[in-house]
């Protein structure tokens, strides 16, 4: 990724703006005590929703059925609402940087878990794992070297999660769980999500596509994989834990990273530019459930919580906030900035709407989808631009911040060399 360094501009303790002198009527320290406070609510939010999915996949197991497959897919969904809104942290916070890759990797070759349709081809250059299929080999055997895969555990994945240093090799996390409850999605920028019969987890002859008993193994793995890996995080937002006093140490550094990077690079450019110059289905975040409109809707509604201070989900925190900091320098710029959160917020819920009534996010980005590729551009645009404003309170704080960049949007010409 491409980094653009802000240097901030050297500012007085009292700051002359719009005609007037205005005073803080918010301390740094109280603002990353909040912000910390919000990141413990999230991360226990995602625990609290990741530990009800993985009940509703343990009945699955149970009971392989149409309504108990459903109902662990509305546990998955649910469990994104909350993680989304987590990922203001990633940047700026390493010790959620460094976490991330094993909860929440994307996008995954799916031959390296289970079995995917013919189309998909047998080998890649690139991944010596790609049609690895754990679910269906009790021994792999790559590249010359013999893995033993006849137990599922927590060990096996861990190992083989971007095994060989491939990013594509997930084995774990929410996509793994996403793919093992829905299946490939076949319908590149058709209508239809991936559509997994509930009988790939049946017991004894009404197995379909073979391996029933792994593969309910691998996905209750994974699943309290997920718990624990959340667990983790919770306690390192504790009032001792390294997560917190990391980012009270970074102090609005760590804030500001978050912020503009989520909007720039990560979100407007990896997530959303890509996939539209490419016109690409695969290049979206939730691809087998077509749920990435609200993956994208909740990242964009946690970047307006740690600047405004305030996250209510199953947990309500409010306390000192960035924009608090920011209007008592400069009302006009917290204006501003207040208002290209909320005209992305608009934005996205535009999206989400468009999707809700029936086009998903990979029909939006498809060729020829003019209205649907507008729509995606406007919340594209709308990101950069807030990140502009969000470069201006780095100078206003006297914050030196890298922002995440993005080839896509610094050089999308380069997309297609």
């Amino acid at each position: 990724m491409i980094r653009q360094t802000l240097t901030a501009f050297a500012l007085t303790s009292a700051f002359i703006l719009g005609g007037h002198v205005t005073a803080n009527s918010a301390e740094p320290t109280t603002v990353m005590s909040n912000y910390a406070d919000i990141a413990k609510a999230k991360f226990s939010d995602s625990l609290q929703a990741a530990e009800a999915l993985d009940i509703a996949i343990g009945a699955l197991i149970a009971n392989p059925n149409d309504a108990t497959l459903q109902t662990a897919k509305n546990a998955w969904l649910a469990s994104r609402v909350p993680y989304m809104q987590t990922e203001v942290y990633r940047f700026g916070n390493a010790a959620v940087d460094d976490w991330e890759g094993k909860v929440n990797a994307w996008p995954l070759d799916e031959g390296l878990i289970d079995y995917v349709a013919s189309d998909y081809g047998t080998e890649s250059d690139s991944n010596k794992f790609y049609t690895a299929n754990v679910i269906a080999n009790e021994t792999l055997k790559i590249g010359g070297e013999t893995i033993d895969a006849s137990t599922i555990n927590v060990q096996l994945l861990q190992n083989l999660h971007e095994a060989g240093g491939v990013e594509a090799n997930v084995a774990t996390g929410y996509h793994a769980i996403e793919f093992l409850l829905w299946g490939q999605d076949l319908n590149g920028s058709g209508p239809g999500a991936g559509n997994r019969p509930s009988t790939d987890f049946a017991k004894g002859g009404d197995c379909t596509n073979g391996n029933c008993d792994r593969r309910a193994a691998y996905l209750k793995v994974v699943s309290e994989l997920l718990v624990s890996d959340l667990q983790d995080m919770v306690a390192a937002w504790d009032a001792d834990g390294e997560a917190r006093k990391a980012a009270e140490e970074n102090g609005i550094t760590a804030v500001l990273t978050g912020m503009g990077s989520l909007s720039y690079g990560e979100l407007a450019g990896e997530r959303m530019k890509l996939g539209l110059l490419l016109h690409d289905p695969e290049e979206e975040h939730d691809c087998f459930a077509d749920n990435t409109h609200n993956s994208h809707f909740y990242d964009v509604q946690g970047i307006q919580n740690v600047y405004l201070g305030t996250y209510n989900g199953a947990s309500s925190v409010s306390g000192a906030s960035l924009s608090e900091l920011v209007k008592g320098k400069d009302t006009s710029l917290d204006t501003e900035m207040r208002s290209k959160l909320a005209a992305s917020m608009e934005a996205f819920r535009a999206l989400k709407a468009r999707a809700e009534a029936g086009e998903t996010y990979d029909q939006m980005i498809a060729e020829g989808n003019d209205e649907g590729n507008a729509l995606v551009q406007a919340a594209i645009d709308a990101l950069v631009d807030q990140t502009r404003t969000i470069e201006r309170i780095a100078a206003l704080t006297e914050t030196s911040i890298e922002v995440e960049g993005s080839d896509s949007l610094d050089n999308p010409n380069a997309v297609f060399e």
